[in-house]
């Protein structure tokens, strides 16, 4: 069935407003990537993103772009997320989107923020502005599906990541008293291609064992961005205060048994005797706004986490390299959504379309 016109217009300035969005990847976090363009007779007259938390919104800047204000009243305005309605860290969108007297108003997809939900389109609706919804609304909801997660599941989004071998390992077998040290499996390619995802979430999380062996950095060193906030999961505080976790040259939030405190940019959070360990890190990290977070090992967290069925997405590396024996890697029983070769490697990508809440 043919679409209509209309409907094939509003799609392709949508899609604009997707690319838009995607400038605002790493910088707008807990905030929803979003982007908006003016149109005033079949011709973009001013557009805008979500440039950086705390700035203002889409909206905001793309009404701004235009510079003949009077068009304004007789313009249609094109945002993927719903404007909002309450007052954050800026004044609400549709507040202003009433004051332009745009007449019409063409959403991408709701707003699943409780404080937002429905009440912005709710309201341009009740001062006379027409308003078009669900307008390439997957598109929109996968771009911010970090977002969507923190809201609906009430936790962060979570990435599993982890490199193995072609036989099946992810660390070969280690002998007492054998140097402290990453054993790299995967290309240097790719391990620049981590350090790029690593700037694109607020968190990275491992367990003492990772910490113990590799003595990991965890930060964003081969690529321009910020580093996530560490998270370390160390029941008896066994990490030496040596360890590169402890440099504080970003934030780092231990999860452990024993105190609460805190050094420099190191936190200290007790986990309470009744609660699990696991839920009460995800808990932990959504009190915090934390909507995603990077889980880059150990096995114990990731053998953990698959057989809960808390997670949403795998990265799996293979390199060229054989181990013979060692430390197996996890096994994910779900469709492969995606394979790519880097150099030598084959990275393979996992979707988990049945993944479990806290709520």
């Amino acid at each position: 069935m043919k679409e209509d016109k209309s409907l094939q217009i509003h799609k392709i300035f949508m899609r604009r407003c997707l690319e838009l969005a995607k400038n605002g990847l790493a910088n707008v976090a807990p905030n929803p990537m979003v982007g908006s363009v003016v149109v005033c007779k079949g011709k973009v007259i001013g557009e805008g993103y979500h440039m950086k938390y705390g700035g203002p919104h889409a909206e905001v800047n793309a009404i701004n772009a235009v510079s003949d204000q009077s068009l304004l009243k007789e313009s249609s305005l094109y945002v993927s997320l719903e404007p909002c309605t309450h007052t954050g860290k800026t004044p609400p969108c549709s507040d202003l989107i009433i004051e332009k007297r745009i007449p019409r108003v063409i959403i991408g997809t709701s707003d699943p923020n409780s404080v937002v939900a429905g009440k912005g389109i709710e309201r341009l609706r009740k001062h006379g502005i027409e308003v078009i919804t669900d307008i390439l609304k997957d598109e929109c909801i996968n771009q911010n599906t970090r977002f969507f997660t923190y809201h609906e599941k009430k936790r962060p989004y979570i990435i599993l990541k982890w490199a193995q071998t072609r036989d099946g390992f992810i660390d070969y077998e280690r002998k007492p008293g054998e140097p402290i040290g990453i054993n790299w499996i995967s290309s240097p390619l790719s391990q620049t291609m981590v350090h790029k995802w690593r700037s694109e979430e607020q968190s990275i999380m491992v367990g003492k064992g990772t910490v113990l062996y590799d003595n990991p950095k965890l930060n964003v060193r081969h690529w321009n961005g910020h580093s996530p906030l560490r998270v370390i999961l160390d029941r008896k505080l066994t990490i030496p205060e040596s360890a590169a976790v402890y440099n504080n040259e970003t934030q780092t939030l231990i999860l452990n048994k024993v105190k609460n405190g805190s050094n420099d940019k190191t936190e200290f959070v007790k986990i309470p005797d009744d609660h699990d360990d696991f839920n009460f890190v995800l808990d932990e990290l959504y009190r915090r706004q934390i909507i995603s977070v990077l889980v880059e090992g150990g096995k114990t967290i990731l053998d953990y986490l698959i057989k809960a069925d808390l997670w949403d997405e795998a990265r799996v590396f293979i390199g060229d390299k054989e181990f013979k024996k060692g430390l197996a890697a996890p096994v994910i029983h779900s469709n492969i959504e995606s394979e790519t070769n880097i150099l030598q490697d084959r990275l393979v990508i996992y979707r988990n379309s049945g993944v479990k809440d806290l709520s």
